[in-house]
């Protein structure tokens, strides 16, 4: 990998890195985040072509592949929502049906798709139905990890960025503090029984690397990111420095599921690319 394909250039902060991995394809990490790849999942024509995603990369463990990244915004009153593509009516082998899709995301070349969020069964979720209604503001977890949360929210509460406004200090004890200020928040849920789990973190390094990546810049804000905190190897809720014990496996400033040690970089966007699920039948 060239350094141009590298963020941020100058910084001793935690670096990004993009790339493209298949699932179980990444060959090595290194260090520095440099990452060597032997080959790409391809479809096998039972299903309904590749998919490529933008997820935070897995370094470790058995999972597959990394977790899906969440575009976001903040609102005017400083509360932060994650982006639903934008819905529209397509021809699939005869059948009209609703797709989440929005290519060029932000000019960028990507195409955020519903497909990004169809592992672990997600795709039956109600809130990934692509006209479900909601405001896509995530609200925190009552079921949270953070003592912060547990502390100032009940569950439901909007997130507002002022709440992570300590991220360039904040720790819990776990891995190094200042590196970023994490929530466990849910996404499009509602009353549902079965909400969707996201980590929103705060970070020096994510506002750094929006300075020097299209992709980055549009899907993140103000040092703001998020992904689905479902890990892609049995749909175990991780964690980023909410287990002491993530030390064992050099996870302490990263995602560990302790499950099975799957290990995630947040600081690490990466494409992913593998096999979407059957089209409907004509």
């Amino acid at each position: 990998m060239s350094d141009d394909d590298k963020y941020p250039a100058e910084s001793g902060r935690r670096r990004f890195v993009k790339g493209v991995v298949g699932g179980g394809a990444l060959a090595g990490v290194g260090a520095t985040g440099a990452i060597s790849v032997n080959s790409l999942t391809t479809a096998s024509g039972a299903g309904g072509g590749t998919v490529e995603a933008k997820v935070i990369e897995n370094t470790a463990g058995p999972a597959p592949r990394g977790m899906p990244q969440i575009p976001i915004k903040i609102d005017d009153e400083g509360y932060i929502k994650g982006i639903w593509p934008e819905v529209t009516t397509e021809t699939v082998q005869g059948l009209e049906v609703k797709i989440a899709k929005e290519e060029n995301y932000g000019g960028t070349g990507v195409t955020y798709s519903q497909e990004w969020f169809q592992y672990c069964g997600l795709q039956a979720n109600n809130g990934f139905t692509p006209d479900y209604e909601s405001d896509n503001y995530f609200r925190s977890d009552p079921g949270t990890k953070y003592a912060w949360q547990q502390e100032q929210f009940s569950g439901g509460d909007r997130i507002n960025v002022a709440d992570l406004a300590d991220y360039e200090e904040w720790g819990n004890g776990v891995g190094k503090s200042g590196i970023g200020k994490p929530a466990m928040v849910t996404w499009r849920s509602g009353d549902s029984e079965n909400p969707i789990p996201v980590n929103i973190l705060r970070s020096p390094a994510v506002e750094e690397a929006a300075k020097n990546d299209d992709w980055i810049a549009a899907s993140t804000d103000q040092g703001v990111m998020a992904y689905l905190n479902k890990c892609s190897h049995f749909c175990c809720i991780p964690g980023f420095k909410t287990n002491s014990g993530s030390a064992k496996y050099g996870a302490e400033n990263k995602v560990y599921c302790q499950c099975h040690q799957s290990v995630y970089d947040p600081f690490s966007v990466v494409s992913a690319i593998y096999t979407a699920l059957p089209r409907p039948e004509g």
